[in-house]
């Protein structure tokens, strides 16, 4: 194991985490709604975003796929020194991480069950900006109406047409995050 695979954590793990927690659920509450979120030094090429997440939401019962770029060995080792999740191939990962174009198809993921629906996979895409503009969003969380750029907005509109199965989303760039669940109705803007 490297070194570069000790370091990076949260310097104060309790008060890191729960932090991370709230943005990343304040995320989730409000869709569409671009939060900032930090706390971790992952290697790249991993954002500080996405490996924030990863420290937050990732534990030894929590199995992770890294995709495309991400599927590095200096990644792989933070991600286990750092969290103990198992990593695994996306289909039967409970969190993935990549870009969108590594992730995709996201019907290759686990979507729950209709006995089960929380079983699913929560994706953390990493994308170059987040802005909000783009995309329309409506739905649970959300006033009238919310705007985001998406990176596929027909795949993730399909997604949501099989609520109260699907996957959910944490968009990330540099230490920002915004989130799609599930329930969110999307349309081109």
């Amino acid at each position: 194991m490297q070194s570069e695979a000790l370091h990076g954590g949260f310097s104060d793990a309790p008060v890191d985490a729960s932090f991370a927690f709230r943005a990343a659920m304040t995320a989730m509450a409000r869709p569409g709604m671009i939060c900032d979120i930090s706390g971790a030094e992952p290697p790249s090429p991993l954002s500080v975003a996405a490996g924030t997440l990863i420290l937050t939401l990732c534990d030894p019962d929590a199995a992770l796929a890294l995709s495309g770029p991400l599927d590095v060995q200096p990644v792989r080792e933070w991600v286990t020194f750092h969290t103990g999740a198992p990593l695994v191939p996306p289909a039967e990962a409970d969190i993935a991480v990549g870009r969108w174009q590594d992730l995709h198809p996201i019907d290759r993921l686990r979507i729950g069950t209709p006995e089960y629906p929380d079983r699913s996979a929560t994706l953390i895409v990493e994308m170059d900006a987040l802005i909000e503009t783009g995309a329309v969003l409506r739905g649970p969380g959300i006033r009238e109406t919310a705007r985001l750029s998406l990176p596929d907005a027909a795949a993730m509109a399909g997604n949501a047409l099989l609520y109260p199965l699907g996957v959910d989303f944490f968009l990330t760039s540099g230490a920002r995050v915004a989130a799609l669940p599930r329930s969110t109705q999307i349309s081109e803007g």
